[in-house]
């Protein structure tokens, strides 16, 4: 049964206009509101009830719950509770969000209301709904939801709290706290929902990693050099990397102590630097096996840096396109690959000139292809190690080098090393 179907069944019971509920419909389900909680919400805004008798929702193993099930009770360990605020149908709403456990699993879990539980707590709820957020199932609680205190505590092999090392850190993650010393701060405007908002950004380090944060409620004591502990933080993804989030709910409070900030970056095997899905600062080393196109001299397009072909951007159409360099490098120590970017200063060092010496030996040449396969000469069957942020899509895996080095040691052995460490 589709939204239309749902929407004239509700419209008959309530004796209102199909279109009025077909949009109210629609709205909740575009933020993954599951349509019998989507259809109960319309019921009561018409003053319809509940619909009739619903029988409570049987209990579950969190391990068992799929997107397949409606509302579900279960008994569990609150691991971690976040607070935040949304923009929903136009109003700002304060929900609570985190990761819930049993000992068969774990799930993530939204509450659109506080029901003052804390990290620790052993908890029955019943009648969450069920809903699919990046993929996976996630516990959707909200006024039609009971909560209680379990009869006995819940014993779970995962950990209580939101405290995390940086490297640990995944996008999606909520109600997170950290211990850091701030690298970097930059302020600046941007364009928000509600016009012009002032935010800082930067660099957050700790001795496992170094990651981006944004602080959307800019704080004096977020500055450079300051160690601190920020509680409540939520992490999303941006530009391929986790990064930390302070909302308004997140406290910062400086350390007796300073932090130990890892110099540096953490060496993977391509493979697992890859399954980590972005990484904000990395290192591998690998063998050079080819330059793929695009690589050398390249045209960009003034508005918007990207590369454009015959003059054409994808974005402005026709452009007064401005030349540079670049170098896309497929990089393979034995267990993967990816695709290392070098940026115009760091293409001039391998092609042993800039922009201006690429630009004449193309000339001379009258061929632009000169300058890559002069490159491609150059690293070709060599090893590098290579430091940068990594960013993982549907297209692939991508490493925008910040350090590219000639590196004496074998790849494969590079590989088998980390990989042996990092199984430890």
């Amino acid at each position: 049964m589709d939204v239309t179907d749902h929407a004239e069944e509700l419209a008959s019971d309530l004796g209102v206009d199909k279109e009025e509920v077909t949009a109210d419909l629609r709205n909740l389900l575009e933020y993954s509101v599951p349509i019998e909680e989507a259809k109960q919400s319309v019921r009561r805004k018409h003053g319809g009830g509940s619909g009739g008798s619903t029988p409570t929702p049987s209990s579950v193993d969190v391990g068992e719950i799929s997107t397949d099930h409606g509302n579900v009770t279960v008994t569990v360990r609150v691991l971690s509770v976040g607070t935040r605020t949304i923009r929903y149908q136009g109003d700002d709403i304060t929900i609570r969000e985190g990761e819930l456990a049993d000992p068969t699993g774990r799930i993530s879990y939204t509450a659109w209301q506080d029901f003052g539980f804390e990290p620790g707590d052993s908890l029955t709820i019943g009648n969450a709904g069920v809903r699919e957020w990046d993929g996976q199932p996630e516990l959707n609680l909200n006024e039609s939801t009971t909560v209680a205190v379990a009869g006995e505590p819940i014993e779970v092999d995962y950990e209580i709290g939101g405290d995390r090392a940086l490297i640990d850190l995944e996008a999606g993650d909520r109600g997170r706290n950290v211990e850091v010393r701030v690298l970097e701060v930059d302020s600046k405007t941007i364009s928000g929902r509600d016009g012009e908002t002032e935010i800082t950004e930067g660099v957050l380090g700790d001795e496992t990693a170094k990651l981006p944060f944004t602080d959307w409620q800019p704080r004096p004591t977020v500055e450079p050099g300051a160690d601190l502990r920020i509680e409540d933080v939520y992490i999303r993804e941006f530009r391929g990397v986790p990064s930390i989030n302070l909302t308004e709910f997140s406290t910062v409070t400086p350390l007796p102590d300073p932090i130990d900030v890892a110099e540096d970056a953490p060496r993977l095997p391509i493979a697992d630097a890859v399954d980590s899905g972005g990484m904000f600062d990395v290192e591998v080393v690998g063998n050079v096996l080819e330059i793929r196109d695009g690589s050398g001299l390249i045209e960009r397009c003034p508005e918007c840096g990207r590369v454009v072909q015959g003059g054409q951007c994808r974005s402005h159409g026709a452009v007064d396109a401005e030349d540079d360099l670049r170098v896309k490098a497929i990089l393979d120590d034995g267990t993967d690959t990816v695709t290392v970017v070098l940026d115009a200063d760091l293409t001039a060092e391998v092609y042993g000139g800039g922009l201006d010496a690429a630009l004449a030996a193309a000339t001379e040449a009258m061929d632009k292809s000169v300058v890559a396969d002069a490159i491609a000469e150059t690293l070709v069957g060599r090893a590098y190690r290579v430091r940068g942020n990594l960013s993982v899509d549907d297209y692939g895996a991508n490493l925008d080098a910040s350090t590219f080095e000639r590196a004496s040691d074998d790849p494969a052995a590079e590989a088998r090393a980390a990989l042996a460490e990092v199984r430890e």
